[in-house]
């Protein structure tokens, strides 16, 4: 029972990562239908402005404020530069453009700052445990937890109680008919990216926490996770997004805890069969979006 609970824990941790990721990728795509590959990079962008921050001597947590501002600029720079140009564009061009602008960034990631691996040196003590009864919980996997609740806490109450809120629900519905109103579509669109790369950011500061590391490709994997997220909860639905990142995350999580040492190296094969077995009952996901099947 302690094991269990303590993978528990680690599951919630890693599943908040991917539903966080997998909410701003919903958020873009259920406004103006663009699957942003580019989104792991905008999570790269954070863990780098941490690393960038902390060289120049600010401390921690000031070093992770910067990284969610450099998560949210990358966001709005990415979407005034990249993609407003292709608005409208079908799907095919916008994948390719998402794609491109996600190749450019590794790059300049690689040959910029480092190809490899580049160490970040939190406080020793985010690193300590915590016992309840007979059970170690470490600290960084909670406080994600907190902070990842909190997030998404934060955002609904964002987009059900404020303006600009309403205005990225209405634009999810028929952005047309929110232009023919009056409302600035570019504005909230570049909202609708900001609060993507804000999650994003969150992302960063919980990854390179737990693992005190940045490197280009830190963003890839995680976003990966966070599109077969979206896909199982259901393209373009913002609950469907984190139901699918905290399934995903605790099959990841319980899979890799429990499997026979021999069966080790399936775990992410079985985590995608067992996707598929979802998807085959449920081939719009677990929570279609109203508008899933606009064209």
């Amino acid at each position: 029972m302690e094991v269990l609970l303590q993978q528990m824990i680690n599951a919630l941790s890693l599943g908040g990562i991917y539903a966080m990721l997998a909410l701003g990728l919903a958020i873009v795509f259920s406004i103006v239908r663009l699957i942003n590959f580019a989104h792991g990079e905008i999570m790269t962008f954070g863990g780098y402005g941490i690393f960038l921050a902390m060289s120049f001597g600010l401390p921690p947590i000031a070093a992770l404020v910067v990284g969610l501002g450099a998560s949210v600029f990358m966001a709005m720079a990415m979407e005034r530069t990249a993609f407003r140009a292709m608005r409208g564009a079908d799907v095919v061009a916008l994948l390719i453009t998402s794609f491109a602008v996600s190749e450019i960034l590794k790059v300049l990631f690689q040959n910029g700052i480092s190809a490899r691996p580049v160490p970040i040196s939190f406080p020793a003590s985010w690193s300590g445990t915590y016992h309840i009864g007979q059970t170690t919980f470490g600290i960084i996997p909670t406080v994600s937890i907190i902070v990842t609740f909190s997030a998404l806490a934060g955002l609904t109450f964002v987009l059900r109680r404020t303006t600009i809120g309403m205005a990225m629900r209405a634009a999810a519905e028929d952005i047309e008919m929110l232009k023919l109103l009056g409302i600035k579509a570019n504005r909230v669109v570049a909202v609708a990216f900001a609060l993507s790369g804000l999650l994003a950011g969150i992302a960063a500061v919980i990854w390179t926490a737990q693992r005190g590391s940045v490197d280009p490709l830190m963003g890839f994997f995680p976003v990966l996770k966070a599109f077969i997220a979206t896909v199982l909860g259901g393209l373009g639905s913002l609950g469907g997004a984190v139901l699918g990142g905290f399934i995903v995350g605790g099959l990841e999580v319980l899979l890799q805890a429990f499997l026979a040492d021999s069966l080790a190296p399936y775990r992410d094969a079985m985590v995608l069969a067992s996707v598929i077995l979802l998807l085959l009952l449920r081939p719009d996901g677990l929570l279609p979006a109203a508008n899933a099947n606009r064209s």
